[in-house]
């Protein structure tokens, strides 16, 4: 038995002739046939029955037939790694990331990575906290950018960075002429606010707990970045985490500092399974330096937050 005799045998079943199948292949008839027959002779049992003509799968060869697709599935993956390794040298290294920092530090981080490994391929996924957690725990991922609220045991993990929130305002909102915004001035107002479970709505919350506010939540959402297109729809205000925001200071939406001290945490998760190689700690290693840059072409908040705590009087 030789993978040209499974080629073969997949290709009668898939065009459902031995005829079709030669001109998928661009091979003789006979040449199919043969390659069935001496098949079927290794194997030792008949994966089609001959009707009038035509070759009829049997249940012994479907149950073949599904091994065979899984194993060209395999080969087809290990084809295509080759082909990443002869064109990347290195092969690729696999990132998820919450979307608070997917979308705007690690396009970041990948162009500072780019530029030092210019042959290394770079898969990133956007995905929830939890599932990056679980495809990083899983092996599946080489690193994984994560909030505050997921389950840590059973992954490698580091702090990453805890970035203070700042509060998003439509543009011609009265709040605008504000230079810092208090829990006072969000009484009542139309608000967006983040998923229950959420640790820094969590604090959010407590905060207006402690102060007698009650903003009028209009939508829940989990992504800051959703918030503040929510809000440049004059939707309602939000607290938001300043590295999402990317863009929307250009786009109308106005940035204010929350005068009290909400942070927005995120944890480096690593494969459990494997020590970090160097394309890795290269990743990591741009990840952390693009926590100080500002961003391409768009306003930073870094200096958007007061020294310490502006509590009300």
């Amino acid at each position: 038995m030789n993978i040209r005799q499974l080629e073969i045998f997949r290709a009668v079943v898939v065009a459902g002739s031995a005829s079709r199948a030669s001109e998928m292949l661009g091979i003789t008839q006979p040449a199919v046939s043969r390659a069935i027959a001496d098949l079927e002779r290794h194997l030792g049992f008949s994966i089609f029955d001959r009707v009038r003509g035509r070759l009829v799968i049997t249940p012994e060869g479907e149950l073949l037939f599904k091994e065979v697709v899984q194993g060209f599935e395999a080969f087809d993956r290990v084809r295509a790694a080759a082909v990443r390794i002869r064109d990347f040298g290195s092969g690729v290294v696999k990132i998820a990331s919450l979307s608070a920092l997917g979308s705007t530090l690690v396009p970041r981080a990948i162009s500072l990575f780019n530029k030092d490994n210019p042959k290394i391929a770079v898969s990133l996924q956007i995905l929830s906290s939890h599932a990056v957690r679980d495809l990083v725990a899983d092996g599946q991922f080489d690193i994984g950018l994560v909030a505050d609220e997921v389950e840590l045991t059973g992954v490698d993990h580091q702090n990453f960075g805890s970035f203070r929130a700042v509060c998003a305002l439509p543009p011609d909102h009265d709040l605008c002429a504000e230079e810092v915004i208090r829990p006072r001035h969000l009484h009542k107002q139309p608000f967006i606010a983040l998923s229950p479970g959420d640790k820094a709505r969590n604090q959010i919350a407590d905060i207006f707990d402690d102060h007698q506010v009650q903003p009028t939540v209009i939508v829940e959402t989990p992504n800051s970045s959703t918030v503040c297109a929510l809000v440049m729809e004059g939707v309602g205000l939000g607290i938001v985490n300043p590295m999402a925001v990317d863009g929307y200071a250009e786009r109308g939406v106005v940035f204010r500092p929350f005068s009290h001290d909400v942070q927005f945490k995120s944890y480096l998760l690593y494969r459990p399974d494997a020590q970090k190689s160097q394309i890795v700690k290269s990743l990591v290693q741009a990840l952390l330096k693009a926590r100080s840059l500002s961003p391409t072409r768009a306003q930073s908040l870094r200096n958007l937050v007061p020294d310490r705590d502006v509590q009300d009087p």
